[in-house]
């Protein structure tokens, strides 16, 4: 082999070699090819960020601009039964029973079971209907047990139908499962005033800082509820029915931090009439 013969051949190999190099990723400029399965997670956390910013306006109120948002996200990213369950809330929201119980219904078998029985349960009590609220809101802490949201709701929805007995286990569950959360101080409170025990209402509020705004409509919601209460103690007296045992000691012990604290008040929602926080 002659001098140019071999001179092509080492540069016919150099050039292989840096072929190689590059292929294996040796080289500086090497860049790892994208995998099959890349665009599957960014459309996974795509999905995830925009349920997110749904359930945030809902969160703040903006249950009308949550629909819009809910028809653009089953447009690109399909009908999930969770957005089906935050579309029915914000159909709730609206004032849109009879749609918003329809997709409730169609959650009550699956994942959502819990929410949908607690979202059905709130259509029953704004309708006036408390033994389907009562039996929709006791399912829900059946399935959840654990939510002091629906522990206060039923407990409160027993306040409202007079039947404090009934009512003391949810509400106090509620109170010892989630302290820092003043609704369900609130909440205690009021079954206490109905039971005529102003001393610990008023612990109970001061020790959790509720701000007098919330005071106040702890004891107007209070004179309201009365005559319900009045008339369940007539039936169970003629029935035979006993009072419920006093709260213990240690529930006047809960407290709250302030930051929660204010921004508890009253539910502006004409829903459910239950004390929200938002």
């Amino acid at each position: 082999m002659n001098d140019s013969t071999k001179r092509h051949a080492t540069l016919a190999a150099v050039a292989l070699v840096a072929a190689l190099a590059g292929a294996c990723g040796s080289g500086p400029g090497h860049r790892v090819p994208p995998s099959a399965d890349e665009p599957a997670r960014r459309a996974d956390d795509d999905r995830t960020v925009y349920l997110g910013l749904i359930e945030r306006m809902q969160r703040e109120g903006a249950y009308y601009a949550s629909l819009a948002h809910i028809d653009a996200f089953r447009q690109r990213h399909g009908d999930p039964p969770r957005l089906r369950l935050m579309q029915a809330d914000a159909l709730r929201g609206t004032g849109q029973a009879d749609a918003a119980r329809q997709i409730y219904e169609t959650l009550t078998g699956g994942a959502y079971a819990a929410a949908a029985w607690h979202g059905l349960g709130l259509i029953a009590v704004a309708g006036g209907q408390p033994a389907r609220a009562e039996q929709a809101l006791a399912r829900a802490t059946e399935l959840a047990p654990l939510n002091a949201d629906y522990l206060g709701d039923l407990g409160y929805q027993r306040l409202r139908a007079g039947r404090l007995a009934d009512a003391r286990t949810p509400l106090a569950m509620a109170a010892e499962l989630s302290p820092a959360n003043p609704r369900a101080i609130a909440n205690l409170a009021l079954w206490s005033l109905l039971q005529g025990d102003t001393r610990r209402a008023e612990t109970l509020m001061q020790g959790a800082k509720l701000p007098d705004a919330s005071r106040q409509a702890v004891y107007r919601l209070a004179s309201e509820l009365r005559p319900a209460v009045r008339h369940a103690q007539r039936a169970d007296a003629s029935t035979g029915g006993a009072s419920p045992p006093p709260l213990a000691a240690s529930a006047a012990g809960i407290a709250a931090p302030p930051p929660m604290l204010e921004r508890f008040r009253p539910s502006p929602s004409a829903g459910d009439g239950l004390l929200d926080e938002r």
